[in-house]
């Protein structure tokens, strides 16, 4: 082995990831997405319970992830210039006030407002965290990093629908939304010991740029992914409520085992995509993301659920941290912030599009053409890499 490849080995090695800041962001996104997670397929039921129909349902949950949309821009900025601890305790703030007030709406108009409130508190939040992650992992480890760091959301994902549905059948949705707001409330007091990184000193061309609601560095990946979140509007929205017409139990199985193989194929995917790259990552998983789709269309019984959740996991959980690190990689040290809010961004919108467009879909053709219209966007999906891959060979 030559000498600089010797020496960047052993830099590789002593660029610890699990500083004291990194344990303390993973902690409080793990009790942020565990409060979350509480709520995702509890949502549906309680819109149900409100008198609501598939429609209304998409548009609850499509509502959030559009609010979110909207304040993700600024909030990249206001990272690169407020700086990254306000704009995330501000976040934090906000959705653990308007999740604790779900429980206490009577009528869907309420409950429609305080879920734009809470998209807001989660676009501050999520933005600020990923962005925050990013500035605590060592470069040349980040895409293992944000595997790592993933990993507290995914955990959370394991624990947090099967609680929140076991918690729906024993306690008022009430109490139930009320738990999910002191998870939030942890969160922010994990939050408030960490050490931001400082604000740097904008550059002169930073005027020019006050209006930037966009990295374009991170857009290929960001496009990317919003033709794959589509498919968890389906999920999120309406695989409950699909798989209780079926008369098919376990769906609390489902979300353990999509969260299981999720971490599982973190554990690995960062690594592979830092020595291989994304071309090692994303034809495979998006594969897979398919296949399930495909299975839930079908959805014969429980054990089908469950391969199209592990298959499900193995494929999202390798996709999603390799498209962020992917997004962030080429982005200006300035520009960070704004990266990780166009990914997420586009995130968003692909959750949105999916509840509400899939809430029609099923309202007029039933719950099973919802997850053949999400194959169909995955493959969307994979045309589009093929193609991007193929453009510099031309240049």
């Amino acid at each position: 082995m030559n000498q600089p490849a010797k020496e960047a080995q052993q830099h590789h090695g002593t660029e610890k990831i699990w500083s004291k800041d990194f344990l303390l962001i993973f902690l409080a996104n793990f009790f942020i997405f565990m409060g979350f997670q509480m709520t995702l397929p509890t949502i549906p039921l309680f819109v149900e319970q409100l008198g609501g129909n598939d429609q209304l349902i998409g548009f609850v949950v499509g509502v959030f992830t559009f609010s979110a949309l909207l304040v993700r821009p600024f909030v990249g900025r206001m990272l690169e210039t407020k700086g990254r601890g306000i704009i995330y305790l501000t976040g934090l703030a906000i959705f653990v006030v308007s999740v604790g007030s779900f429980g206490f709406a009577s009528g869907m108009a309420l409950l429609f407002f305080m879920r734009i409130i809470q998209g807001v508190g989660w676009g501050f939040s999520t933005t600020a965290s990923g962005t925050i992650a990013t500035d605590l992992i060592p470069p040349r480890r980040r895409g293992e990093g944000m595997g790592f760091f993933g990993l507290s959301g995914n955990v959370a994902l394991a624990m947090g629908p099967m609680l929140g549905l076991a918690l729906a059948a024993a306690i008022s949705f009430k109490q139930l939304f009320l738990i999910s707001a002191a998870l939030g409330l942890a969160a922010f007091l994990l939050a408030s010991r960490i050490t931001y990184k400082k604000v740097e000193k904008a550059e002169k061309d930073q005027e020019k740029r006050r209006w930037d609601i966009y990295e374009k560095t991170a857009l290929q990946p960001s496009l990317l992914l919003l033709f794959i979140t589509i498919t968890f509007g389906g999920i999120a929205s309406f695989l409950p409520l699909y798989s209780a017409q079926k008369g098919i139990a376990g769906i609390e199985w489902y979300f353990f085992i999509y969260a299981v193989t999720l971490m599982l194929s973190r554990s690995f995917a960062g690594q592979l995509y830092d020595k291989r790259g994304h071309g090692a990552v994303f034809l495979p998983g998006t594969f897979l993301i398919m296949i399930a789709m495909i299975l839930l269309a079908w959805l014969p019984n429980s054990l089908v659920m469950f391969i199209a959740a592990g298959l499900y996991g193995f494929g999202f959980g390798s996709v999603q941290p390799a498209l962020q690190a992917w997004a962030v990689q080429e982005a200006p040290m300035n520009r960070k912030g704004m990266a990780n809010a166009t990914f997420f961004s586009f995130f968003d919108l692909g959750v949105g599009v999916g509840a509400m467009a899939f809430g029609q879909i099923g309202h007029w053709l039933g719950y099973g053409s919802i997850y053949i219209a999400s194959a169909v966007s995955v493959f969307v999906s994979i045309l589009l890499y093929i193609l991007m891959m193929k453009k510099p060979a031309r240049a």
